[in-house]
C-alpha cells in the first residue's frame, strides 16, 4: 500500500504520520516535548534539540511496517504568510526532504496552521469543506485566530486572517492558569478534568474589538481566585468558561460579517468537550476528534496527497 509521509515539529509536539490514499486512513505517532515541572514552554533552541532526539523514536514506531511512499510533506512554517518562521520546524522539514530524496518521491511544503485545518476537516469526515469557502478557527497555545479559507490551486486552500486574539492566546491562558494550579504542562486536558468537578455556573462577559477578543483578563481573574482561596475546580471552570464565551462571541461576529459559512475548529484547545458540544449544537460546527485536534502530522500528510492530486 502506498502512503504519503507527513512531518510536523511544533512548539509542543514531535509528530509524524502516514496517509494511505487507497483506504483514506491515517496512521500517526507523536511525542510531547518535555517541559520542566512548573514550566510554561521551551526556548526554540530547546525545541530543536528535543525534536532532533525524539523524531527517530517517533518514526521508528510509525514505520514498524514498511511502506512505499508516493510523496512527503512537512510543515515548514507556522502560517502561510511572509515572515512566519520558527526554528523548530526546520527539524521536520529537514527530515522530510531527506525521506523524499531517499525514496525518489516529491517533497511538498505546507504550514502548521494548514495542517491543523486539514486534520480537523479529515477528522470531521468533511474534507469536502476544503473545496469551497469556510471559516476556520485555529485555537492553540500559540495561536487564537479565525481565517477565511478559500480554495487555492497550489496550497489546496489559502487563509485570510479575519480575527485574532488581541493579547494572550487561548491556549496560553489555559496553560498559565493550569500551571498556577499545579497542573502538568500543557494543561488543557488536566484543566478540563479538574473543571468537571466544579458545580458552579459562570457567565462571563468577554471583551472584543471588531471580533477580536482580549484574553489576558482570564489569567488575572484566575490568579485573584487562587489568592482568595477559591476551590481549584472553580478556578479551572471559570477559565474554560471564559475562553468558551470569547470564542462564541468571536464566532457570532464573523457569521454576521461573512454570512452562514461552514465553521471548522482546529487546534489543541478545540479538543475541549464542552466547547465542542456547545458549538456543534448551536452553530452546526465541525470538529476533529481529540487525537486530530492537538498538534499532529496527519493533516500535513493529507495535504501532501491533495497537493499531488492537483498537479
Amino acid at each position: 500500500m502506498t502512503a504519503f509521509f507527513g512531518f510536523d515539529t511544533s512548539n509542543y509536539t514531535t509528530s509524524a504520520a502516514l496517509f494511505f490514499p487507497d483506504t483514506k486512513t491515517v496512521r500517526q505517532e507523536k511525542k510531547l516535548l518535555p517541559v520542566p515541572e512548573g514550566g510554561r514552554g521551551l526556548r526554540q533552541s530547546d525545541c530543536v534539540f528535543h525534536h532532533t532526539a525524539q523524531l527517530p523514536q517517533v518514526t521508528d514506531r510509525l514505520l514498524e511496517t514498511p511502506v512505499s511512499l508516493r510523496g512527503v510533506c512537512a510543515s515548514t512554517t507556522p502560517r502561510m504568510q511572509e515572515g512566519s518562521y520558527m526554528p523548530c520546524f526546520l527539524v521536520g522539514a529537514g527530515a522530510g526532504k531527506i525521506a523524499a530524496k531517499a525514496s525518489g518521491v516529491p517533497f511538498y511544503e505546507t504550514s502548521h496552521q494548514h495542517g491543523h485545518i486539514a486534520a480537523a476537516a479529515f477528522g470531521a469526515g468533511r474534507l469536502d469543506l476544503l473545496d469551497a469557502p469556510f471559516l476556520a478557527f485555529h485555537v492553540s497555545g500559540g495561536t487564537t485566530e479565525a481565517v477565511l479559507a478559500q480554495p487555492d490551486e497550489h496550497e489546496v486552500f489559502r487563509c485570510t486572517l479575519v480575527a485574532q486574539s488581541l493579547d494572550l492566546k487561548a491556549g496560553q491562558a489555559i496553560d498559565r492558569v493550569g500551571v498556577l494550579l499545579g497542573l502538568p504542562f500543557p494543561c488543557g486536558a488536566a484543566l478540563e478534568q479538574l473543571a468537571a468537578k466544579s458545580e458552579r455556573d459562570f457567565k462571563t462577559r468577554p471583551t472584543l474589538r471588531d471580533g477580536c477578543p482580549s484574553l489576558s483578563g482570564i489569567e488575572n481573574q484566575c490568579r485573584a481566585m487562587i489568592d482568595r482561596g477559591e476551590m481549584p475546580a472553580d478556578t479551572a471552570k471559570y477559565c474554560l468558561c471564559s475562553v468558551e464565551a470569547a470564542l462564541e462571541k468571536m464566532t457570532e461576529h464573523l457569521l454576521l460579517q461573512y454570512g452562514d459559512l461552514p465553521l471548522l475548529y482546529a487546534g489543541g484547545v478545540m479538543s475541549n468537550s464542552g466547547i465542542r458540544d456547545r458549538f456543534t449544537a448551536r452553530f452546526g460546527a465541525h470538529f476533529a476528534p481529540p487525537a486530530l485536534s492537538a498538534d499532529n502530522a496527519a493533516g500535513v500528510a493529507i495535504l501532501g496527497y491533495l497537493k499531488q492530486e492537483r498537479e
